[in-house]
């Protein structure tokens, strides 16, 4: 997939989300730790971006970027909430990151009327295939 650097800003940018509304939660921790196993970095190493600064590595493919949003919807709403601030910050992450801004608009929209507010991956892409088309 990534380089190590490109993986550490993904959960940099993920980290830096759920603290948007205070103290991390049990539950968003638990997802940051799974992903951070699936992208293989170690526990230790994943606990020492919360007192680090990382190098931010932008994702080159869309598809990559796409995928990264998703992880921040599904942190997002790990908990169940999103406030307002989490709103904006995951709006500033998807522009950061060169994604459509009309394509991530739908899809905190739209995120309500799914279980958990778990877009399906499918969904996802095709909301992004139509406002680059």
């Amino acid at each position: 997939m990534n380089t190590k650097k490109e993986k550490l800003s993904l959960l940099a940018d993920m980290i830096a989300l759920a603290r948007t509304d205070g103290d991390i939660k049990d539950i968003e921790y638990r997802f940051l730790l799974t992903v951070a196993e699936q992208l293989g970095i170690a526990k230790k190493t994943l606990d020492s971006l919360f007192t680090q600064k990382v190098e931010q590595v932008p994702l080159k493919p869309e598809s990559e970027r796409i995928l990264q949003f998703h992880r921040l919807v599904l942190l997002m709403n790990v908990d169940q909430s999103s406030s307002p601030g989490e709103i904006d910050k995951i709006k500033d992450l998807g522009i950061h990151m060169g994604l459509n801004p009309q394509a991530t608009d739908k899809i905190l929209e739209i995120m309500h009327r799914y279980p958990n507010k778990v877009v399906p991956p499918d969904v996802l892409i095709r909301i992004f295939k139509t406002h680059y088309n």
